[in-house]
């Protein structure tokens, strides 16, 4: 007598969610990369009406603009959240019972870094250019490396609290400040005029797809 086929546990809860988001934030993703790509007309131009009017914020609001210069230069830098991720790499190394979830979390970081740098390289979009500047930047602008990075870093941040059982206070605080920062260095890029609206989209995009696949990547180590 043959013996029925018993069906595989479902997965958890989470694991479903990071697969669906995953899914989302690809098609997404890989649409918004296009659309830059073939320069399509309506984003484009969306893209140019909105920098044009931050642009003009900025330049008659030279006090609040010096605030968004030291915040996105300083507080919300690519390399300061590097340092900041690499601060939790040793602390997790440093306990040593955690030397798995320290490498998964530096090679993410990385793998961040490389998505970004590669497509800047591949989609070469122009920067804003201005007669009147009131920041600088280098590389090309497509996607955002601030949005991207702080995306990355902090998305996976937030999911080892949550992972690890994290107080409510603390979960609270610390949602909090993430998604200040994430969306508020990306309102920054623009405000600045070193980046289309499009380009942070790309960035946050691309961030939260990089977190996802990670958590996915972390989820099966675990099963």
């Amino acid at each position: 007598m043959r013996t029925p086929p018993v069906d595989a546990p479902p997965s958890p809860p989470d694991q479903r969610l990071a697969v669906r988001a995953a899914g989302v934030l690809a098609v997404c993703s890989v649409l918004l990369i296009t659309l830059v790509a073939v320069r399509w007309h309506p984003l484009m131009s969306l893209d140019g009406d909105i920098a044009d009017t931050t642009h003009r914020w900025a330049v008659d609001e030279p006090g609040l603009t010096h605030a968004f210069r030291i915040l996105t230069d300083w507080v919300w830098d690519p390399w300061t959240m590097r340092l900041l991720c690499a601060v939790v790499v040793v602390w997790l190394v440093w306990r040593r019972s955690a030397w798995w979830t320290a490498g998964w979390l530096a090679v993410t970081c990385a793998v961040g870094t490389v998505v970004q740098q590669s497509l800047k390289a591949a989609v070469d979009r122009p920067r804003p250019v201005w007669r009147d500047p009131v920041d600088t930047a280098h590389y090309a602008a497509y996607p955002s490396g601030h949005a991207l990075t702080a995306t990355v870093v902090l998305g996976l941040l937030l999911w080892l609290l949550h992972h690890h059982g994290a107080g409510r206070a603390l979960w609270r605080t610390a949602l909090t400040v993430c998604v200040i920062s994430v969306l508020g260095v990306g309102l920054t890029r623009v405000w600045l005029g070193v980046h289309w609206p499009s380009d942070v989209l790309g960035g946050w995009l691309l961030g939260a797809l990089v977190v996802a696949v990670a958590v996915l990547a972390h989820r099966r180590r675990e099963a």
